[in-house]
């Protein structure tokens, strides 16, 4: 039994070949989450989905702030269950063994940084099961900058959390009860939320309709993905309304060499196509003049 093991972290997150940050955890570069901001959860889903990774979207959770914002970061895990004097005592004494001090909360929120966000399956527990209160809630604010929480379990101290407006916080409830009877039983490691399964690294997507957890190793794929399909859409409702081209020729799967030239060129000279500019297109290229194979 270990808590925010490297190595272990690792081995969860084999398919990830980049940099990784001090704990293990995939550093998925800050371009793509801030590329990820104008992306819509529909975008952003459909890659993963079609790959297979049908378990990372949870929709049943509460917002603390509904005012349209997402909140996107690296995810840092941690998994509970009921109190049991026996385990209780071993896992203390495993994380005591660590350097660890403080309740099972502490030790998550203690280990935060910039961009990251909590994500923490408290087994759905509300009463006595609040994971955030005004406190930790302010530390989550001080150690991510504009991070937050996922946590399947209960909040408390709602009025003031809801006046820490650089903080985004998506849970199941909330009741006026501390944190009592719950104990540590994993930190970096599997975590599920609801019907999700997140790893550590991976990057939360939080919008209005609820969470995606996105496969550190599938993020750059994902949205050079969803910013081709965005832009692509943007130039073809305007085709469409300047009847150049059909629906028809819009929907397929393949465009012309012809189509994607005009592609390229509202790219670099309508401002609409600014964020895109770096986006590469010679495998549509390729398909084009292999005339879709």
């Amino acid at each position: 039994m270990r808590f925010n093991h490297y190595e272990d972290i690792i081995q969860l997150t084999q398919s990830w070949k980049g940099e990784r940050m001090a704990d293990g955890r995939p550093l998925v570069p800050d371009e793509y989450l801030d590329q990820l901001q104008n992306l819509t959860l529909e975008e952003v889903w459909k890659p993963i989905y079609v790959k297979g990774y049908e378990n990372q979207f949870e929709g049943r959770l509460k917002l603390l702030h509904r005012d349209g914002r997402k909140l996107i970061g690296r995810a840092v895990t941690a998994s509970y269950c009921p109190t049991r004097p026996d385990l209780n005592e071993a896992v203390k004494a495993q994380g005591s063994s660590e350097g660890r001090n403080g309740t099972y909360n502490q030790w998550v929120v203690d280990s935060l940084v910039e961009r990251d966000v909590a994500v923490i399956d408290m087994y759905d527990k509300i009463y006595k099961g609040t994971f955030l209160g005004g406190n930790l809630t302010t530390a989550v604010k001080t150690r991510t900058k504009n991070g937050g929480a996922v946590i399947w379990g209960g909040v408390r101290d709602m009025e003031q959390m809801e006046k820490i407006k650089e903080v985004q916080v998506y849970y199941r409830g909330v009741d006026p009860t501390p944190i009592r009877e719950f104990i540590m039983t994993g930190f970096n490691g599997v975590t599920k939320i609801g019907g999700a399964v997140c790893l550590p690294g991976d990057i939360v997507f939080g919008t209005s309709s609820g969470v995606l957890f996105i496969p550190s190793h599938l993020v750059q794929e994902v949205v050079d993905g969803a910013m081709k399909t965005k832009i692509k859409d943007i130039f073809g409702f305007e085709m469409i309304s300047q009847n150049r081209f059909t629906t028809a020729q819009i929907d397929m799967d393949v465009w012309t060499e012809e189509m994607m030239d005009m592609l390229c060129k509202f790219i670099r000279t309508d401002v609409r196509g600014t964020p895109y500019r770096s986006v590469d297109w010679s495998v549509e290229y390729r398909m084009a003049r292999e005339g879709g194979c």
